[in-house]
């Protein structure tokens, strides 16, 4: 049942973010209220969430811009580009920090190394990067995957990067050492969206396949899956605190459990495809675009369960055998 009458997700804003298509977009997750777009004009915008006109218009990119990627203090974004080069900028400065080559194709997907000195790179070619800025160098090159790189994280403490593909494969690599420790097989449809916990071992892919997956990092066993939903998983993202997930679909926002798996929440949203999710103050802050146009919407986290004090339903949990059996002999007895 809705939640009273009251709203819990609107569209804050519609504009246009390029003069031509846009191809990608990134929201600061730190604060939630900085956006970068980036598009055929070979331009990177940056906006403030819910302000009409960009803060600053970067250019440098010779090829359209495929990627984007703030670090974590929001005051460097990164870019990757159709031609395979990226693109670092200083945001208080808006110059060009550093211009990395080396991918044969385009970038697909970037991260930012927790401490700051690292980038990775995931390309069209199916490899990843990993790139020390200060020496302007590629430092490893890890291949494997046997299709596109959708989607790399780096974990949260800096140990280990994940990579998902087309090839319906994850990939958990040691930065470190710089060697593939596990190939996570499960998913029958692309992976199209990667999330370490915050302060867990535990990884959370989404995929074509309209589930979402749940990875133990200790074991590398999976520890559970959702059911399939209607369409495709595009986004996923853990609360701040660890738990809930939500996960972002064509036109909805849900909310899981994964021991066990439970669907919390299920919130109508008219984003279509959701590109990027941000979590600030109690906000679900989601953006999407569509031809030269983007969309932000917010969700009202307060108003959603497992947060607005509303019971949570519970998944129905079978009768152990033996009280089966009991049932099916009473029945006959009767």
């Amino acid at each position: 049942m809705m939640t009273g009458l009251t709203k819990r997700a609107w569209k804050l804003q519609d504009f246009v973010a390029h003069g031509s298509n846009v191809n990608c977009l990134a929201i600061g997750q730190h604060s939630g209220r900085v956006l970068a777009t980036g598009g055929d004009d070979r331009k990177v915008n940056v906006w403030a969430v819910g302000k009409p006109n960009n803060i600053l218009s970067l250019t440098g990119h010779t090829s359209p811009v495929e990627c984007i990627r703030f670090d974590s203090s929001e005051e460097v974004v990164l870019a990757g580009s159709r031609s395979g080069s990226l693109k670092i900028w200083n945001l208080d400065e808006q110059k060009i920090l550093r211009t990395l080559t080396g991918h044969k194709s385009e970038v697909k997907c970037l991260d930012v190394h927790p401490y700051g000195d690292f980038v990775a790179s995931g390309s069209l070619d199916t490899n990843i990067k990993v790139w020390d800025v200060r020496r302007k160098g590629c430092i490893f090159t890890y291949k494997g995957h046997e299709d596109k790189v959708n989607c790399l994280r780096i974990s949260p403490d800096g140990r280990w990067i994940t990579s998902c593909s087309d090839d319906c494969t994850i990939r958990l690599w040691d930065l470190t050492a710089g060697k593939l420790l596990h190939v996570f097989k499960g998913h029958v449809g692309p992976v199209n969206c990667l999330e370490f916990h915050p302060n867990e071992f535990l990884m959370a892919s989404g995929s074509s396949d309209k589930t979402i997956k749940f990875w133990d990092l200790e074991t590398f066993n999976q520890v559970s899956s959702t059911d399939p939903d209607a369409r495709s998983v595009a986004c996923v993202k853990f609360h701040p605190e660890g738990s809930p997930i939500f996960s972002g679909g064509e036109d909805s926002l849900k909310s899981y459990s994964w021991e066990p798996t439970a669907c919390f929440d299920a919130i109508p949203v008219g984003w279509m495809k959701v590109a990027d999710m941000a979590i600030s103050n109690q906000q679900l802050i989601g953006a999407s675009y569509y031809q030269t146009n983007v969309a932000i919407w917010v969700v009202d986290l307060t108003k959603t369960r497992p947060f607005n004090g509303e019971k949570v339903p519970q998944p129905e949990l079978p009768n152990p055998p033996e009280e089966k059996e009991r049932t099916e002999m009473n029945q006959s007895l009767r």
